[in-house]
């Protein structure tokens, strides 16, 4: 397993799991799921081909991973309802942005 490997999905699992425990206390369990459907964005790897590449960076390539994605995710921190699920779509696109420099 490399670095790379171990660094991108503790980004994605681990990471998510401190941030829901140590600043929404109250409501942990709630914000880490919301984290972890928030990986659901990568569906939209599937409209590629190949379908998963190691070596492809995915901000500006998939439709759910662009700079007009993060725009409209950035967008809903604005609003209470949609704050935490737009949060865990930024940092998502933020450990694939990581990703892609690795």
């Amino acid at each position: 397993m490399s670095l790379k490997f171990i660094l991108h999905y503790s980004l994605h699992f681990v990471v998510p799991l401190g941030i829901a425990f140590f600043f929404f206390k109250d409501k942990w369990k709630m914000v880490y799921i919301i984290f972890i459907c928030s990986m659901l964005i990568d569906l939209d790897h599937l409209l590629a081909t190949p379908i998963f590449d190691k070596n492809r960076c995915s901000i500006n390539f998939h439709p759910l991973h662009t700079y007009v994605a993060l725009a409209i995710y950035f967008f809903g921190l604005f609003f209470k309802k949609t704050r935490i699920l737009s949060f865990a779509l930024i940092f998502h696109l933020l450990t694939d942005f990581i990703d892609c420099y690795l």
